[in-house]
């Protein structure tokens, strides 16, 4: 089943006398459950396409549908209420706050949407296990390790099972053992949860955990590989091949 689909999606900055156009009519489909890599040299476009595909920014033209939601038509308000329960996040960043517990972190979406308390601890539970953080759930963010925070912010992108996680880079400051080990657990939870995960990255090595990788080329779809039967090994070693032939590194977009 399709849960995401975007038609001749455009995207440009600037005004009428220096514009800019980033995205130049995109279409792509994203079926329920993939595990799905967008990668691109700096300057492609890619994080604009994920920031335009969970409307944390807006296209200047093209439709995008999501769980069959017209987004480009949605007001504000309607937006941001289905972001919070439909929509997932996880960043290069972490994006975790401070002054909560990592329990208290993960459990903002349910806080939000006033899930019953018994409820939501049966779920923090269930998600802080798979993501082997259970034992963290009292120390804060600047009490644990990097790859523990990516784990946390992962959490609570997952906790509400959202229709899409969108993930910006989400190895990008880990070390490669934290980011392998993360790239584990999501690709778990993809598969036990049947989580749609949306993935930008530029690591080849990352890019290899996905069923099927998009890559980005000035602003519109170069070509896709899909993972299929082939080992991980396998498929690294085609999006390597991609990725050199794609070439090239710009201003990062």
């Amino acid at each position: 089943m399709t849960v995401l689909e975007a038609k001749k999606i455009h995207k440009s900055y600037g005004n009428k006398f220096n514009r800019q156009e980033v995205l130049k009519g995109i279409d792509m489909k994203i079926e329920t459950g993939e595990f799905v890599s967008i990668m691109g040299a700096s300057g492609s476009g890619k994080t604009t396409l994920l920031n335009v595909l969970s409307s944390i920014d807006s296209a200047s033209g093209g439709e995008i549908n999501i769980e069959g939601k017209e987004m480009t038509r949605l007001k504000e308000k309607q937006l941001a209420e289905f972001r919070k329960r439909h929509l997932g996040f996880i960043f290069q960043e972490y994006n975790l706050l401070d002054t909560l517990t990592v329990k208290e972190n993960i459990l903002l979406p349910l806080s939000i949407s006033k899930t019953p308390k018994k409820e939501a601890d049966e779920k923090f539970a269930a998600v802080a296990a798979e993501l082997g953080i259970l034992e963290l759930k009292d120390k804060y963010p600047n009490e644990i390790s990097g790859g523990q925070k990516q784990r946390t912010s992962a959490a609570r992108a997952f906790i509400h099972e959202p229709s899409i996680i969108f993930a910006d880079e989400p190895t990008g400051a880990l070390d490669s053992k934290s980011a392998s080990d993360l790239l584990n657990k999501l690709s778990d939870l993809n598969e036990k949860r049947k989580a749609t995960i949306i993935m930008v990255t530029h690591d080849p090595v990352a890019a290899s955990f996905c069923s099927r990788v998009i890559f980005i080329k000035d602003g519109q779809i170069y070509t896709q590989l899909n993972k299929g039967d082939q080992s991980r090994q396998a498929f690294f070693k085609d999006i390597m091949k991609t990725q050199g032939v794609l070439g090239g590194v710009q201003h990062e977009h």
